[in-house]
């Protein structure tokens, strides 16, 4: 795809840039761990780290970037509402307390963490409006740039627009080779919504796959390195996590290989490894 370059872009329907490739902090203890691995992944090149409110390390991820030195502006930060709360005014509540954490003055992107939460199961749809509404309000006064949602499937989002004055410019879900959710990425590209990649190297399973490393040794790349390439050629924005430096810096090495319309399709055939993370209709969370 010709729109990916260096230090390249995605650009939203409300026409916010987003950095092609997002720095995870998922399973990152908070303090000190993730406060390192931020600040070693902003010192590697990233300028879009990924957080949400239930992975508890929202004060670490903070730390990290005030530790980088690197601009506010100049960072693309995201966080993510947990699925204890739904409805207005405990939506921006929940909003507060996450700024708080992370001790800045606005985030780029917010999102709804899960679509259908155990505590609200049955009346998902209801509150998720509600939710929205307080999302909505965020965006318009200039809390958030951006705003969207993850683990959303078609059939969540189709009963979010029915009310929704804005259409989610985001949805985070898993997505690998070998787990590619098709119904799901074609509603994104039919209403302009950029698929982010959770797990884009499917939980470290995609790692020991014989075809993926033979690959990796004709372009002379990791096979993390292939998955994240391929899912970016794709059109979407994966988002690696590590702790290790150098991994963290190989992972944004994506920008000076290419691989082929063959092997791309070869790598979209893959056997189907299947999710890894829960099923977004019946998550026991």
């Amino acid at each position: 795809m010709e729109n990916i370059h260096e230090n390249g872009t995605f650009q939203l329907h409300n026409k916010v840039e987003i950095p092609q490739v997002g720095f995870g902090t998922w399973q990152m203890p908070d303090g000190e761990t993730a406060a390192d691995a931020v600040m070693h992944a902003i010192e590697a090149g990233y300028t879009h780290i990924d957080t949400a409110a239930v992975y508890h390390n929202e004060i670490g991820v903070g730390a990290g970037i005030r530790m980088s030195g690197v601009p506010r502006e100049k960072l693309f930060v995201t966080s993510k509402l947990w699925n204890d709360v739904r409805g207005y005014e405990e939506t921006l509540k929940a909003f507060d307390a996450s700024l708080k954490r992370l001790a800045l003055d606005y985030l780029d992107l917010y999102l709804i963490h899960w679509p259908r939460p155990l505590a609200f199961r049955d009346t998902y749809q209801e509150v998720n409006r509600e939710t929205w509404k307080a999302f909505e309000y965020l965006l318009e006064k200039g809390y958030v740039r951006a705003i969207g949602v993850s683990n959303f499937l078609p059939v969540h989002m189709e009963a979010l627009l029915k009310t929704a004055q804005v259409i989610p410019m985001v949805d985070q879900i898993e997505f690998h080779p070998g787990w590619m959710q098709p119904e799901t990425v074609a509603f994104c590209k039919e209403h302009d919504i950029l698929v982010e990649a959770w797990s884009p190297l499917g939980s470290g399973k995609l790692l020991e796959d014989p075809k993926l490393k033979e690959f990796g040794q004709k372009y002379g790349r990791s096979t993390a390195q292939i998955c994240l390439r391929w899912c970016l050629q794709k059109g979407h924005l994966p988002l690696p996590k590590s702790v290790t430096p150098v991994r963290i810096k190989e992972n944004l090495q994506l920008f000076d290989f290419q691989i082929s319309q063959e092997d791309m399709a070869v790598i979209d055939k893959l056997e189907c490894v299947g999710r890894t993370g829960s099923d977004p209709d019946n998550a026991k969370f």
